[in-house]
Parts: structure tokens; C-alpha cells; sequence
């Protein structure tokens, strides 16, 4: 299935951020996942280390990204990646929601601090 209408795309949410999952091996692809992140005003994510490489491009608002203790604002048509086992953290301290969107390999897990090993559903 090559195609993926916008409302067969499934939603989780997770910390306050809503995730819209387009591509995962449940859409028909072997090796990609692709989501959009919403992420509400006032977000702290926690820090989490990830286990594939990922890609993000932000569609609308600003989002501060921390990759390894480096940190940079980011706004609408900015992106960044981030090398598997980095250590990441998205704030969005603005006044509005932002939106992003992710791409990785699929099988993406993330360790949170507490030693905690999350498996997203739309990256697997």
C-alpha cells in the first residue's frame, strides 16, 4: 500500500504531544517510520537517548532541540538530525503548539533517565 490518506493515519499521544503516524511497517513500510509531532505550548520532553538516528523539519512554531548537550532554536523550515544513541530533549517554551515532522528507521527505541525503555507504536 504506497499510499496513505490522511485519515488512516493513527494518533497517539504521549507527555501532551500528539503523534500522527503515516508510515510504519503497519502502512506498508520495511525500513522508514515518518510521523507528525504536535507539540503543545509549554512542553518540556523528557531527555531521552535514542537508539536510531532521526530526522526532524519543523512545519510551524519554534522548538528548542538539545542533542548532546548541544541546543539550538529551530523554526518553521528548519531541521536537524540526530545520530542513534545521542541523548535528546525538545522544549517548546512558546506560546503556541508546534508541529514537526520525524523520520527514522523503523525499530526506534528511546531510554529515558529513570533507565526506562520506551517503543513508540509509530516507530515500529
Amino acid at each position: 500500500m504506497p499510499f496513505i490518506r490522511s485519515d488512516e493515519a493513527v494518533v497517539y499521544e504521549i507527555h501532551g504531544a500528539h503523534f500522527t503516524s503515516y508510515i510504519s511497517q503497519t502502512t506498508g513500510s520495511r525500513d522508514l517510520a515518518a510521523w507528525r509531532a504536535e507539540i503543545p505550548a509549554g512542553t518540556v520532553a523528557p531527555v531521552h537517548v535514542i537508539s536510531h538516528e532521526e530526522v526532524f523539519y519543523v512545519l510551524a512554531g519554534r522548538l528548542r532541540l538539545t542533542i548532546d548537550g548541544e541546543t539550538a532554536e529551530l523554526g518553521a523550515g528548519d531541521a536537524a538530525v540526530a545520530p542513534a544513541g545521542s541523548a535528546l530533549g525538545v522544549v517548546n517554551s512558546a506560546d503556541e503548539p508546534a508541529r514537526m515532522w520525524v523520520t527514522t528507521r523503523v525499530g526506534l527505541s528511546a531510554e529515558l533517565a529513570n533507565g526506562e525503555t520506551l517503543t513508540p507504536p509509530w516507530a515500529n
